[in-house]
């Protein structure tokens, strides 16, 4: 069963733009980036749209609908009220290239900065051991397929501008996926406390809310990462523990 659509999809690019007002015909089982597919393909040929999957593994055809940082691909369209006007526009945490394509370039950038993965030595009979919970804790965390939602929500990124100060969620998960990892022996606490800029996040819980991988990234990764620093930085004992100790260890 099929039903016409109104769709406002915004036009534009970095000298401006608004919103396009656009009648569709729905079909059953249509996601919205089906929807704009078929804008594409009859009425509107230069509308410009990232994807690749559409099946909610690449992240690229993040947009907000209705202003809810969402993927298109993984929007149903049968969610909406009949007769609703639908809404789609480019997320806004990062710079506009064309209709619904954003520069995400920076999240790649601030990527680079983050050491990789270093392994402990073997251990004396030539192995590396880690329990099980300890491969289920950081498991959640290999989950993320970078659309960049948590981003886009991220108050510190989105309304004050902080990508200098901020690495913002994705980037604290990727954090939390070394630090946590038992095998690890990287130290990156002094780089997530003065260049990755924890301290800003005031746990609001956005970015899980749109998180579409459900990743707990406020209460698994951002909070365990804070502790650690606050342990590290700020309390008095630990402080006076590694003046005495000569040091401190991951």
């Amino acid at each position: 069963m099929s039903n016409n659509v109104h769709m406002r999809v915004f036009r534009g690019d970095q000298t401006g733009g608004g919103f396009k007002d656009y009648q569709v015909q729905a079909d059953e089982g249509m996601v919205v980036l089906d929807v704009i597919h078929r804008i594409q393909a009859e009425q509107a040929p230069d509308l410009s749209c990232r994807w690749n999957c559409k099946a909610g593994k690449c992240g690229s055809c993040s947009a907000e609908v209705n202003g809810k940082p969402k993927l298109m691909c993984m929007t149903r369209m049968d969610t909406f009220t009949p007769g609703q006007t639908i809404t789609v526009e480019p997320i806004k945490t990062f710079p506009l290239i064309k209709d619904l394509v954003t520069d995400v370039s920076w999240n790649f950038q601030v990527n680079k900065k983050i050491p990789p993965f270093k392994p402990r030595p073997k251990n004396p009979d030539g192995t590396w051991r880690m329990m099980q919970y300890e491969a289920d804790r950081v498991q959640e965390f290999r989950k993320c397929i970078e659309c960049f939602l948590c981003q886009d929500v991220c108050h510190v990124l989105r309304n004050h501008g902080k990508h200098e100060d901020f690495f913002g969620p994705r980037f604290m998960v990727r954090l939390a996926s070394l630090e946590m990892h038992p095998l690890d022996a990287a130290d990156r606490l002094k780089l997530i406390k003065e260049i990755g800029g924890i301290g800003f996040c005031n746990i609001t819980k956005c970015c899980t809310e749109v998180c579409p991988e459900d990743i707990h990234i406020t209460d698994n990764a951002i909070i365990p990462l804070k502790e650690r620093v606050a342990d590290r930085f700020y309390d008095p004992l630990t402080r006076l523990f590694r003046i005495f100790a000569g040091g401190g260890q991951k």
